[in-house]
């Protein structure tokens, strides 16, 4: 069997408390301290349910391309419903990413839009959203570990995100064309926007992180692992104590197959202040590495240097 190359987790060492739950906190600490990254077994999320949504979303993206764009709605900046193939890239990459995507937000919210969900598709709205429930329900015990390991209340971090504008993305790699451009990627590398990134088991490999030596590390997807990484906004609220790490998703060789993959991205709510805390500019060299903002105008950046918001 395949090994691991990011530490893995436990996360029902946290919930069993004592012990168990303080080695848990630190050996998440210290993940995201050293590469940014982790793996988390017993999450709580249920395999058969990824699986459904995988067929889901295999139904989805293989409805005609004038149906799928039915369901694009470029005002929202590509934060729900269909993104097309090629319309997203890398901040800094000249060339367009090698997929296309769904997003899903929060139900019943009347401070984000609200989301689209396609009729061809019966299962998708019900499988998608019982998805997103339960990776949120395993976000915020993994964001109470890391308040701990910040020397906070556990509380502390779950209530940034609470009602924040986290998402579920639901990305289709089709396979590569003949005519793509040598500079083009699956995903080109990149670091996360969020708070923390819950990624479901993958349906091909691909996945490969920026490590301190300039070499790219595999991070397989094995069964019963969701891979955990930290975002820029964690990085910034923790003055880089918490590591951002350059990511991405290469292109297969040999078979030009297809890949899935359901990466689900923790945000806090826009008017959550991302100043560095206090107590980790202290530990990071007493000075403030990050300047104040917003996590909304923090957003609101990023969309434009990725492509999915207009420029001003």
């Amino acid at each position: 069997m395949t090994a691991q190359t990011i530490p893995v987790l436990n996360l029902q060492a946290f919930k069993a408390g004592s012990d168990s739950r303080a080695h848990f906190v630190t050996a998440l600490g210290e993940a995201l301290r050293d590469t940014g990254f982790f793996a988390v077994t017993q999450h709580g999320v249920n395999s058969e349910l990824i699986r459904s949504a995988y067929q889901a979303a295999q139904a989805f993206f293989e409805l005609p391309e004038v149906v799928k764009r039915k369901y694009e709605r470029p005002e929202l900046n590509g934060q729900r419903g269909f993104t097309r193939f090629g319309r997203e890239h890398a901040k800094d990459h000249p060339v367009p990413d090698l997929k296309e995507f769904w997003h899903v937000g929060r139900e019943d919210s009347t401070v984000y839009p609200a989301n689209l969900w396609p009729n061809e598709i019966s299962t998708f709205q019900v499988t998608l959203s019982e998805l997103y429930r339960q990776l949120e329900g395993c976000a915020q015990a993994l964001l109470a570990a890391c308040s701990l390991y910040l020397e906070e209340s556990q509380n502390f971090l779950p209530a940034l995100a609470e009602e924040g504008n986290s998402i579920l993305r639901i990305i289709h790699y089709p396979s590569i064309p003949p005519d793509a451009h040598p500079l083009s990627l699956r995903a080109a590398p990149h670091e996360d926007i969020n708070l923390l990134t819950l990624l479901c088991e993958a349906t091909e490999e691909g996945l490969e992180l920026l490590q301190r030596d300039g070499s790219w590390l595999a991070i397989p997807a094995l069964p019963g692992q969701i891979i955990v990484d930290a975002g820029d906004m964690l990085q910034q609220l923790t003055n880089g104590l918490l590591k951002s790490t350059t990511h991405r998703v290469t292109n297969p060789t040999g078979l030009r197959e297809r890949r899935f993959s359901m990466p689900f991205f923790i945000h806090p709510r826009p008017e959550v202040d991302l100043t560095p805390l206090p107590q980790c500019v202290a530990a990071t060299g007493g000075q403030a590495k990050f300047p104040q903002i917003t996590a909304g105008q923090y957003l609101e950046k990023r969309l434009r240097e990725i492509g999915l918001a207009p420029q001003i």
